[in-house]
């Protein structure tokens, strides 16, 4: 299994820029025997928002807004990942996550709230039933009870 399984899709046709994605690898901690100790399995991947041609403008502003306290070097979204005891995995992890959160940042804001108006039948009817529950309560008080 070489390669990278491929383009990793943010939303619609737009996908991460293979060519824009800078990988580099160290040594994870945690447990993993001696192997441990002699692979980079930990992933760190870095994508250049500020500088890509990929997504479009729009999509970009927003990112980058939205992403404004992740990222570092004026500009740049760092994923890391180290779950996995194989390099491979970790990337395609990592890849995946950069996709998620490019996709979550650059997705249009939601539509404004319009708020619904209460039919004013139901309002009437509210008031009456209130109205009624009033009168019973009034007359439980035990004034002309003997």
């Amino acid at each position: 299994m070489d390669g990278m399984a491929g383009p990793y899709l943010i939303r619609g046709s737009v996908s991460l820029p293979e060519a824009e994605l800078l990988w580099r690898f160290s040594r994870s901690s945690g447990p993993g025997g001696q192997h441990v100790n002699t692979s980079d399995s930990q992933v760190e991947l870095r994508f250049d928002l500020a500088k890509t041609e990929a997504l479009p403008e729009v999509w970009k502003a927003r990112a980058l807004e939205r992403l404004a306290g992740r990222l570092v070097d004026g500009g740049v979204v760092v994923v890391r990942a180290s779950e996995h005891r194989s390099q491979w995995r970790n990337r395609e992890t990592a890849a995946v996550r950069l996709a998620a959160l490019l996709a979550e940042a650059t997705a249009p804001p939601p539509k404004p709230r319009r708020p619904t108006r209460i039919p004013r039948g139901i309002n009437e009817r509210r008031l009456r039933e209130k109205k009624q529950r009033s009168d019973t309560k009034r007359g439980r008080s035990g004034r002309d009870w003997g």
